[in-house]
């Protein structure tokens, strides 16, 4: 991962690749942003001036380049727009710098060293500056020849049209003795790294991660950062009488796993389970998807890559509260020993559940895992998944929806989100829509009414929380998976969606602030 450091150098005198600074929209045109003082007396104070003769507004994700004055040891400035100038008095938020940072990350992708002296007013905005670096910096090219080819004999270059992601990063204006500061770079750091690893697991192609080899990646980290794994295979399984993750991988050759994750910490007296879906492919099973709609299929495992990438972040980040990872794996295939729609699955609740459609198989894989879950009895559950695209059609591409079963806990989510730099929005579970899903066969259907299918999904969820748990459901289909360019921070392919928000909770609730 692109390496970085703080300094409080001057800017002229420091060997870099490119200075990065802000601009702003301001009411008469672009402005300098704070951190850029030096260089804007470089040039006589007309940088702004010069910006715009250029075509900069200011306006966010804008990257325009420009020589670096006289005197300056890096060759190149780097003006990358913050959006909308603060109020007198106001700084930039935190999100503004996080995308910018990553802007001008993706834009220096091949350079070696870049120095960024964006506005920094605290050691928070420190941190969101490095977090918005980091990972713009991202780049998943694990499969690309990369200039490697026996038939070429050349020497790697990279993904990023052939340039490699920008290697180091040094923020102007961060103290470098300061705690505050050096936590708050040294928790950027641990995150980003994290919440790449959750992009890279959602990259992958489905024939290298199947639930068996995404249950080996869990055991391995697991004994490099202090977690107790425990993996149930198909046997385990079966004993245990898992029939919904057993359903759903019934008609892969690749078999189901169910993976516990535990973070434990000694001062603990809070305990969080984190659920997520793991559907390594899903090609709809019986219930077959469309042409078109399976090529980013591999994609369906997003959000147990999420809670697997919390949960190390909670253990790297030591945080005073117990963090349990649920991974419901498996591959969602047809066969001749495929669940059929008609069959009818005996969970491991107890509660049998009727499979009218085999694609809706997410719920299937989480109603398994959350009643575990349930079974330790923690402080409050969360599940995250792909899980419908009636989420996609009702908030779009870059919205998660959130539904509970307790307002103020999804009220507290909503705002942990927010504060991260996670677009969400709270949704309700209607009990009309309950009704739909009654079986004259089974305890429950796993489908229902088609309008509201989004809710319906969290209806079904419900049924399989323990009494007097608090839980809520992350719908992050839409923004899981980047199917258009890249843009702020976030890749094209695998973003990471909800990592932040689940260690945001998990702070949160370390430190007494969450219930």
């Amino acid at each position: 991962m692109t390496a970085l450091t703080l300094s409080t150098a001057a800017a002229a005198g420091l060997r870099a690749d490119a200075i990065v600074v802000g601009v702003a929209k301001g009411a008469e045109g672009p402005v300098v942003a704070p951190g850029a003082e030096a260089v804007d007396q470089a040039y006589d104070g007309k940088l702004a001036a010069v910006l715009e003769t250029l075509g900069a507004s200011g306006a966010e994700g804008e990257v325009t380049k420009l020589p670096a004055p006289s005197g300056f040891k890096a060759p190149v400035v780097v003006a990358v727009g913050l959006g909308a100038a603060p109020e007198k008095d106001e700084d930039y938020d935190a999100e503004s710098l996080r995308r910018a940072a990553g802007s001008a990350a993706r834009a220096l992708a091949g350079a070696k060293k870049a120095v960024f002296a964006l506005p920094l007013a605290d050691a928070a905005d420190a941190g969101a500056v490095a977090e918005g670096a980091l990972l713009g910096a991202y780049s998943f090219d694990a499969y690309k020849d990369n200039g490697k080819s026996a038939k070429t004999g050349k020497g790697a270059k990279n993904a990023r049209n052939g340039k490699a992601p920008l290697a180091e990063v040094a923020l102007l204006g961060g103290k470098p003795r300061d705690k505050a500061y050096k936590a708050a770079v040294e928790r950027a750091a641990a995150l980003a790294e994290e919440l790449n690893r959750a992009r890279d697991l959602v990259n992958m192609p489905p024939n290298d991660l199947n639930p068996a080899s995404f249950a080996s990646l869990a055991q391995t980290a697991g004994k490099e950062h202090g977690l107790k794994v425990q993996v149930l295979d198909e046997k385990a399984l079966t004993k245990g009488g898992y029939g919904g993750i057993l359903g759903v991988g019934a008609g892969s050759e690749a078999p189901p796993r169910l993976v516990k994750l535990s973070y434990t910490h000694s001062k603990a007296s809070k305990h969080l389970a984190f659920v997520g879906k793991g559907i390594t492919y899903d090609s709809g099973g019986i219930s077959l998807k469309p042409a078109g709609h399976n090529e980013t299929m591999k994609c369906d495992m997003a959000g147990a890559a999420a809670v697997f990438a919390a949960v190390v972040a909670a253990a790297r980040l030591g945080l005073e509260v117990n963090v349990t990872g649920w991974l419901a794996l498996a591959e969602n295939m047809p066969s001749g020993s495929a669940t059929r729609p008609g069959d009818v699955l005996h969970m491991y609740s107890g509660k049998t559940v009727e499979v009218l459609n085999t694609d809706a198989e997410g719920r299937l894989v989480l109603a398994d895992a959350l009643w575990a879950a349930s079974e330790e009895e923690p402080d409050a559950i969360v599940d995250v998944a792909t899980l419908t695209g009636a989420m996609m059609l009702a908030l779009g591409a870059r919205t998660f929806g959130i539904m509970a079963n307790d307002d103020a806990f999804r009220t507290a989510i909503h705002e942990a989100a927010d504060e991260v730099g996670e677009e969400s929005w709270p949704m309700p579970l209607p009990e009309h829509l309950r009704k739909g899903m009654d079986s004259p066969t089974a305890d429950i259907a796993n489908m229902g009414e088609r309008m509201g299918g989004g809710l319906v999904a969290g209806l079904f969820l419900r049924e399989f929380i323990g009494e007097g748990i608090a839980w809520a459901h992350l719908d992050i289909a839409g923004p899981a998976y980047n199917e258009q360019g890249a843009f702020g921070y976030t890749p094209k392919g695998g973003t990471g969606s909800a990592v932040r928000t689940l260690v945001r909770l998990a702070e949160l609730t370390a430190a007494g602030d969450l219930g």
